[in-house]
């Protein structure tokens, strides 16, 4: 066969595996996905509550076999990722999207992100957040070091006894966020675009 047929079998060929593995994605071994990678089953809106109140808001509206949620595609699934996209004509937070799923237990929360320059987004933890951007430039973490602008990044969080230990990349952000006493995961847009993988949560005894 000639290289200029050859070629394009091999871009398929390619493309096809870096699809499959995106799909493929297992928890490791006693963590559950919050994401399956395909749609947006589990997750949903919440009403809005004072960031005061421990309650996270009563359930809006689920989206289980759907893969777009919000306007503008503003939460949409694909390939493995779960992709946060604040529409540049808009001025002002984009909403917050849940997990159907409340955690009463202590629990160990590892997902992957991606931002865009200087995006900005965060995640929510029961219902307080941990500021999830472009750190290096969008803040408040700007003094990492293993921090890898628009590549993927590590973000882990221990819950034990109603406070959170959060890492990115084995950094330290937070040491000792103090949480209510259950609630969702959840994930914002604010600014720019950011992609959130392999969302996997264990419950611990």
């Amino acid at each position: 066969m000639k290289l200029r047929h050859l070629l394009p079998l091999l871009a398929i060929g390619l493309l096809s595996t870096i699809t499959s593995q995106a799909e493929d994605f297992t928890p490791e071994p006693g963590f559950v996905s919050l994401f399956n990678g395909k749609d947006l089953s589990g997750w949903c809106f919440r009403e809005k509550t004072k960031k005061d109140n421990p309650n996270p808001g009563k359930i809006l509206e689920t989206f289980d076999g759907k893969t777009e949620a919000g306007e503008v595609g503003r939460y949409f699934a694909k390939d493995g990722i779960l992709t946060v996209s604040f529409p540049t004509e808009m001025d002002k937070l984009t909403g917050q999207f849940y997990t159907v799923q409340e955690f009463p237990k202590n629990f160990i929360l590892k997902m992957q992100f991606r931002a865009g320059v200087n995006a900005d987004s965060g995640i929510f933890i029961r219902k307080p957040q941990l500021q999830c951007r472009d750190y290096l430039v969008a803040g408040p973490y700007t003094a990492l070091k293993a921090y890898k602008p628009q590549d993927w990044n590590q973000i882990e969080v221990t819950v034990k006894d109603g406070v959170a230990h959060c890492t990115c990349n084995g950094e330290v952000l937070e040491a000792a966020l103090a949480l209510p006493a259950t609630g969702p995961i959840g994930v914002e847009g604010d600014r720019g675009q950011m992609e959130y993988r392999h969302i996997q949560l264990k419950e611990l005894e």
